[in-house]
């Protein structure tokens, strides 16, 4: 389905529920809110059903714009969902009954009856926002959301993935009105000193391989209760390992508390395609930012995640 075929669904339509992945990042986030008011902008009912996962980051964007319980004839809109795997526990009832699905994710299970892809876009915010536009006013609060979901994705526009295309999108929703100073000073210059402490941690007990250029960090469920770290505290902490002088590929494994490790994986464009590596453990994502969540010890996680990487390499 293309934008504009997308834009006439949305508009042919009612009754919206609107689903975000597991471990909500800015781009799931954005994209829903800014949906859900342009949606309601043009007078249709439309909700973001509650993800239990979300953190303090990012509660204010979906402030009054919740639901629990499910809509009447709902059409389910999942935004920036590449899998079933990555429903949140409130959102399996709806595993086969998403009407539309969009997203950017090369990885995408085509899982909805519909499906408004486009893996070139840095962001699926930037999709969202090529949708909307065809039938509501960007507002200063659809502009910071969708602003915030293109900005993540693309580490405040530091990402290999950042083109023009992104640029001139952010600065189409900057002109919407928002500010986006205090938007980037939250997201992406503030750190907690909890955070600090954490990465203070993985520094210490980081593995370096192939010469420097690939290093792996180890979040434990004891380093994270010494802490006494949220999830807020951890948000996007993978992207710390690629901020290491010569690291290309950076690996950060992080213990769930559930027998799982969950695994983020950033590389260097060219240098190793992390899509790939995730695909054999289970997961997915981009040639650059991929992830996965395997059941095992750290140790385990750590031997299969040097084992992909191994088989990818090789070809």
């Amino acid at each position: 389905m293309t934008p504009q075929e997308a834009a006439a669904f949305l508009t042919a339509h009612d009754n919206y529920l609107i689903l975000t992945h597991v471990r909500p990042d800015g781009d799931t986030i954005g994209c829903g809110a800014g949906l859900c008011r342009a949606l309601r902008q043009i007078g249709k009912t439309a909700y973001i059903l509650e993800n239990p996962e979300i953190t303090d980051l990012y509660t204010g964007y979906v402030e009054g714009l919740t639901i629990r319980a499910e809509p009447v004839g709902c059409t389910v809109v999942s935004v920036d969902i590449a899998s079933r795997s990555l429903f949140t526990d409130l959102a399996q009832p709806y595993l086969d009954r998403v009407d539309l699905a969009i997203d950017h994710h090369p990885s995408q299970e085509f899982f909805a009856k519909a499906t408004c892809l486009d893996s070139k876009r840095a962001a699926c915010g930037q999709l969202v926002l090529e949708i909307v536009k065809q039938f509501a006013d960007i507002t200063p609060e659809i502009g910071e959301a969708l602003y915030v979901a293109i900005s993540t994705d693309c580490g405040c526009f530091q990402y290999s993935n950042t083109d023009a295309s992104a640029h001139r999108a952010a600065a189409e929703l900057m002109e919407s009105g928002f500010d986006p100073y205090p938007v980037n000073r939250k997201l992406f210059r503030t750190k907690t000193f909890k955070r600090l402490k954490l990465e203070s941690m993985l520094t210490a007990g980081m593995e370096l391989r192939d010469g420097g250029a690939t290093a792996l960090v180890f979040l434990t469920r004891k380093m994270i209760e010494e802490v006494g770290a949220g999830e807020g505290d951890m948000d996007n902490i993978s992207a710390f390992v690629g901020q290491i002088e010569g690291v290309k590929n950076g690996v950060t494994l992080k213990e769930t508390g559930d027998g799982h490790v969950k695994i983020s994986l950033r590389t260097d464009p060219g240098d190793l395609n992390a899509s790939r590596v995730c695909a054999l453990l289970g997961g997915g994502g981009h040639a650059a930012a991929a992830g996965a969540m395997m059941e095992g010890t750290m140790e385990d996680v750590r031997q299969a995640v040097i084992g992909a990487m191994k088989q990818v390499r090789n070809g």
